[in-house]
């Protein structure tokens, strides 16, 4: 991983849809221009077909079976010059050729919209006014229930314990801060986004990024879990009825969210503009009147009822309630995860974005703990606590309504945070190698279509495991975030010390600070929670760092197995008087290479197989393609028993025996294995040579049509695939219907 300094150019992002196409390194430039000097081929010949399509611009469109585009998809690319390469594929290329995958793509275009083309990439993205809701509402709606995770903790020590709140809401106030702080430095010094993870990576190593990663990703998919619970919770709450239906309503909802941002960034954020701002307005009208009634009893606190204490009131149960108030942080990194989505300049607008956002968390989670103080409201089961103090408040009129319908809201849509961010973590992870490459995919909206699925899926299965209570989802949740804090705010602590540009000492502290804070909730989380469900994060966080480092490694794998290497020359004959050396291949042969290693044309040598069932129409079109490529051919027939194979050879010998035969008896009647084992064998008794195996299929236009046919073809392309040195091509026959 490498880091951008703050004084490395800002307006650049690296999330753009070439991202799946990495340019070619120095080296690897290098060994392919060594690669080129050596390729040893004759003048092409003239191509059969004009590849610019100029000469057919005008030709009727293909017919019903036609697999070939249009020549009305695809138009010149611009700039490009007359009769040379370049074209564009038009809208319509991009249309399936069935008629069921036409259907389903009308219904597609309706739900998600039409696509957008790549240079819409840089239209794609947020203003302050837009970023603000759709990045805070995990943030703002966490102080729904963050209050209210803090009581239910004091609680257990009974109502005498609940005056603890008042201080520990102040510890948290002062961890909002700093943490907020120290956050708006992470921005302008990695103004690429991705956060705790490409900070921690590049300042404390690869291990302590993909921890950071690890925890990331569970606190994004707790997030639409939990947000997801308490938004259905505050629905149940004024609308009791509602209650046996809580999970299939909470799944509706995160495949509508799932539907919403696949529509792309720009789409999704106009959806979450008005509910955030309309959650705001009603929380801050409810703590104008909760205040002023306050005031006219002189600002005394109204006595809580008397709970009886079901724990001893102790150290670990004041860091048990601290932690548990914490959870009205998360989503405070989602801008630093999200900055490539502002408009520019990216860093400073996802700067301010996030100091508004800090201001906001604090105003609101300080006013609504002081004034559940005030108003002596206690836990209970049945109804949250944001609904009673919002029924004291407004006991009459529609204000009550207002404040359940734009929270229900919020926290249903808190989740989006996580459906903006965890795609981008993905995005990074992928292009590190650390995640599979089909999340670098930008999908046809331009959204990272293949990370919103994913974190949809998962969110659902443990939405659903644990029955949408969220105070069974609360308990996992402050672990996996607060681990990304602390190693974020560590790696920053890292990365001044190592820059010592202008007040880095300060800006060191400030960090610093916010680490030790982190990390203190962090350690309390574990411990305090880890038999009430914390220990599932606890044991996740190793395993999926385990899982990063596998795949990163299966990459790093392919990455050398498919890297180009320079030719090696051709051993010079032996100086020395004696008998010569057996030869690997015919006289002139180029020296032998491993499996699969040759890169040049004149090192391969070829023998074309041809596995034939019976002979007819298809066996026919192969034998011809493979005997047309003017290469040593050989075919193969596997025959159940030594009868049908005496059949075979006679009638090839009446076809007129024009492409040698070998015949192989399977008397246990398998095909795909024995004739595997045989190109195997083959291979083995010939390296350096190339086998490439012709197989003849029928195609056959209707689904239903293909039940009435074996998938052997198919099963003997998936087996022979496997085999080194092994290429497997296919001549089609279709078959109308």
């Amino acid at each position: 991983m490498a880091g951008c300094s703050a004084d490395d150019d800002r307006g650049g992002t690296v999330v753009t849809p070439s991202a799946e196409f990495p340019p070619l390194t120095s080296a690897e430039l290098d060994a392919l221009r060594r690669v080129g000097a050596h390729w040893r081929v004759g003048a092409p010949p003239a191509l059969p077909v004009d590849p610019t399509l100029d000469r057919y611009r005008n030709r009727p469109t293909p017919g019903r079976f036609s697999r070939l585009a249009p020549i009305a998809l695809f138009r010149p690319a611009p700039g490009a010059p007359a009769g040379r390469d370049g074209l564009v594929a038009a809208e319509p290329a991009d249309q399936p050729d069935s008629p069921l995958g036409r259907r389903l793509g009308r219904v597609r275009r309706v739900l998600l919209g039409p696509p957008l083309a790549s240079a819409a990439v840089l239209h794609e993205r947020m203003r302050k006014l837009v970023a603000l809701p759709v990045l805070s509402s995990d943030l703002l709606s966490s102080v729904a229930y963050g209050p209210e995770a803090l009581l239910t903790v004091l609680v257990l020590a009974g109502s005498g314990a609940l005056g603890l709140a008042l201080p520990l809401s102040a510890g948290l106030v002062l961890l909002m801060v700093a943490v907020g702080i120290s956050y708006r430095q992470t921005i302008p010094a990695y103004p690429h986004g991705a956060g705790s993870y490409l900070v921690a990576g590049d300042n404390l190593g690869v291990g302590a990024g993909l921890t950071a990663a690890a925890g990331l990703m569970l606190d994004y998919v707790l997030t639409v879990s939990v947000s997801i619970a308490a938004g259905v919770h505050a629905i149940t709450s004024a609308l009791p009825g509602l209650t046996p239906f809580a999970v299939p309503l909470g799944v509706l909802v995160i495949l509508l969210l799932l539907a919403g941002n696949l529509r792309g960034v720009r789409a999704a954020g106009n959806l979450f503009v008005l509910p955030t701002y309309a959650f705001v307005a009603a929380v801050v009208g409810l703590l104008v009147v909760g205040y002023l009634r306050a005031a006219g009893r002189g600002f005394a606190p109204v006595a809580p009822p008397v709970v009886p204490a079901t724990q001893g009131l102790g150290l670990l149960l004041v860091l048990r309630a601290f932690a548990s108030g914490a959870v009205s942080m998360t989503g405070i990194e989602a801008v630093s995860n999200a900055v490539p989505a502002f408009h520019t300049p990216e860093w400073r607008n996802a700067r301010t974005t996030l100091t508004w956002m800090v201001a906001m968390l604090v105003v609101l989670f300080a006013g609504l703990t002081l004034l559940i103080h005030l108003a002596g409201l206690v836990p209970r089961p049945g109804e949250t606590l944001l609904s009673q103090l919002a029924r004291v408040t407004f006991p009459t009129g529609p204000w009550y309504a207002v404040v359940q319908v734009t929270t229900a809201l919020i926290l249903l849509l808190a989740a989006n945070t996580a459906f903006n961010d965890f795609p981008r973590l993905l995005f990074f992870m992928a292009r590190a190698g650390h995640a599979p490459r089909r999340f670098l995919h930008l999908g046809d909206r331009l959204a990272f279509g293949n990370g919103l699925v994913a974190l949809a899926g998962t969110a659902i299965v443990v939405f659903v495991a644990f029955g949408g209570h969220t105070e069974k989802l609360i308990p996992l949740y402050a672990v996996g975030v607060f681990l990304a804090f602390t190693l974020s705010q560590s790696g920053m602590v890292v990365h001044w010390r190592r820059h010592r540009g202008g007040g880095w000492r300060r800006r060191a502290a400030v960090n610093g600070v916010g680490a030790v804070l982190s990390g203190l909730v962090l350690l309390t989380a574990a411990v305090a929670k880890f038999t009430e469900g914390a220990w599932v994060v606890v044991v996740a966080v190793p395993l999926l760092v385990l899982l990063f480092h596998r795949i990163h490694r299966h990459y790093r794998i392919l990455h050398a197995a498919l890297a180009l290497r320079p030719p090696s020359p051709v051993p010079a004959p032996p100086a020395a008087a004696g008998p010569p050396e057996p030869a690997a291949g015919p006289p002139g042969a180029p020296a032998a290479r491993p499996v699969e290693g040759e890169e040049l044309p004149q090192e391969l040598r070829h023998l074309v197989v041809v596995p034939v069932v019976r002979l007819n129409r298809a066996s026919m079109r192969a034998l011809a393609y493979a005997v047309s490529l003017g290469r040593p051919t050989l075919a193969v027939h596997l025959a159940p028993e030594d009868a049908e194979a005496d059949r075979f050879r006679k009638q090839w010998r009446a076809w007129g025996d024009h492409v040698r035969l070998e015949t192989i008896v399977s008397p246990y009647r398998a095909v795909v294995g024995p004739l595997a084992h045989y190109l195997e064998a083959l291979h083995a008794a010939a390296p350096e040579l190339v086998l490439t195996v012709v197989v003849p299929e029928v195609v056959l236009r209707r689904p239903g049509h293909r039940l009435l046919h074996s998938r052997t073809g198919q099963r003997l392309r998936r087996a022979l695939r496997a085999l080194p040195g092994v290429v497997v091509t296919t001549v089609p026959v279709h078959v109308p219907d």
